[in-house]
Formats: structure tokens, sequence, C-alpha cells
């Protein structure tokens, strides 16, 4: 009996979880209805309960996934006990798919309102720290779930062994490319608010190189840990492959969009150059447009940041 309520418990947890997501969300929003005429265009406290939400999803299916792992590592042949395990992963990359896509909808959506009457201390709470607290959530998660949960339990009375290099490499492969990509946007929206200007275009390739940046190293770390020796009879490079899944997808990703940016933006930029005389009424003739010849500022705002 005592072997079924262990593999029960991480089953039971996240549908807990999911029901407590539900019960702060619908609350996220009815407070969001009622607090619309109490507070400026850019004071949104519900976007901390929306968090809040979040988080408890995440964490709810974290601790059941550790549990489910302890159940299954106690007798491998459970099939309960594995399935938990499945299900437990499963609830985990959820809260984490769920958290990353709030935390890019709150950057772009940063962009849809102007900031000009907000203060550094209103776009510090209400823009850049719940991206910052969902970022810290979405490392932490994944780090617990999928390496350090790989480490060897230490004994009662004994200490707690230390990262191997290994896992230290592969906890950089997973984190580098989250946290970079988190500064980078966090740096992009600093840029935007102190400049205030039409040098979005510097504000978007800077991201794209941070981002970049990110990846290439999370790259270098997963191969680190891929080929990382353990002293096991057969050491397992799941996790490792793992993370160097994620860095191959996130450079396809970044290749894609870095790709489609160049293409438009370079053809917005010689778009400019094409100058559209003033319609003069009582005509029947067709104003024709003349290019105009590139300039330094030209080079510099707009074609230049193509070829970075």
């Amino acid at each position: 009996m005592k072997t079924i309520q262990k593999v029960n418990r991480p089953i039971a947890l996240p549908l807990i979880g999911l029901v407590a997501v539900w019960s702060i969300m619908m609350f996220a929003n009815w407070f969001s209805m009622v607090s619309l005429e109490s507070y400026e265009s850019i004071a949104k406290p519900s976007v901390y309960f929306y968090l809040l939400a979040l988080t408890v999803g995440a964490f709810s299916a974290l601790i059941a996934h550790g549990w489910a792992v302890k159940a299954l590592a106690e007798d491998e042949t459970d099939g309960l006990a594995r399935a938990a395990v499945r299900f437990t992963v499963l609830a985990v990359i959820i809260g984490l798919a769920a958290t990353t896509i709030f935390a890019l909808t709150s950057f772009l959506s940063a962009f849809n309102f102007s900031s000009q009457s907000a203060n550094v201390g209103q776009r510090l709470l209400w823009t850049y720290l719940p991206i910052l607290l969902a970022t810290g959530v979405v490392v932490y998660v994944l780090l617990r779930a999928f390496v350090f949960r790989t480490g060897v339990a230490a004994a009662d009375g004994e200490d707690k062994p230390k990262m191997s290099e290994r896992q230290k490499a592969l906890a950089l492969g997973y984190a580098v490319p989250i946290l970079s990509t988190a500064f980078a946007i966090i740096l992009g929206l600093f840029v935007y608010d102190a400049t205030r200007t039409q040098l979005d275009t510097w504000v978007w390739v800077l991201i794209i190189a941070i981002v970049g940046l990110g990846v290439i190293f999370g790259t270098r770390f997963a191969t680190k840990a891929r080929q990382a020796r353990v002293e096991v009879a057969r050491p397992k490079t799941a996790l490792a492959a793992g993370a160097a899944t994620v860095n191959f997808v996130l450079s396809i990703i970044f290749g894609t969009t870095v790709t489609i940016m160049a293409f438009t933006m370079g053809s917005a930029a010689i778009g400019k150059l094409q100058v559209w005389p003033a319609w003069v009424e009582g005509t029947n003739e067709q104003p024709m447009p003349t290019v105009s010849a590139p300039t330094l500022q030209w080079w510099v705002q707009d074609l230049s940041l193509i070829h970075i």
C-alpha cells in the first residue's frame, strides 16, 4: 500500500497544480477587469498573478517529477512508476513552455504602448521584473528536473556530492542560451526606452547578436558534456544529447530569423531612398518618385546593420 501511495502522489500533484493554476488565472482575469480604471496603462498588477499561476504549475510538476524518479529508482520494474515519470516529464515541459511564452509575450507587449510617460521604476516593476522572474523559474525548473537529478544521492550523514565537470557543462549547456536570451531582450527594452528614436534596427541586431553568442557557447558546453567521461560502466549521454539538440534547434531558429530580418530590413532600407513628390491638386499627371542618393546617416542607421 505504501508503494502504491508513492506512485500515486506524482500523478495527482500535477493535476492539483493544474486546478490551482486555473483558479489563480481566473482571479487574475477578474482582477485585471476590476483594476482597469484604477491603474495607468503601464501598471498591470495582474501580470504577477499570471506569473504566480505558471510558477505554481511548474513547481508542482517539478516536485512530482522528483517523487516519480525516486519511486522508479526503488523499483525499476514498476510500470506505474515508469508511467508516472513520463507523465511528470510532460507536465514539466508544458510548464516550461507556458512560462517561456509568458516571458516572450511580456517582451513583445512592451512595444505596443508608449512608455514616454513611464519612469524607470514603473518599467522595472511592470516590464523587466516579470521577465526576469519568469526566466529564473524556467532555468531553475529545467536544471532541477533534467540536470541535477542525475547526481548520486548522498547517504545519511555523508556530505552531499559535488557537481561533476559533466554536470557543470550540462547545466551551462541548458542555461546559457536561456539566460543570454533573457539578457538580450531586457537590454533591448532598456535601449528602446532610453533612446525612444527610430534606431529600432540597432535594438534587434543587438538582441540577435547576444542570442547568437548564447547559442554558440551553449553548444560548446553541451558538446563538452557529451564528450565527458563518467566513472560508470555505461555512461548515459541522453541528457547531454538533449542539451546539444536544444542548441541545435535554437541555431536553426536563430539562422532563419536573422535571414528573414536581413531580407526584410534590407528591402525597407532600400525603400527609404525612394522619395514620392507631393501630390498637386488639379493635375492629371501621375507624380513619379525619385531616388535620393545614399547618405552617411542612411548607411549607419539603415543599411549597415543588415550586414552585421
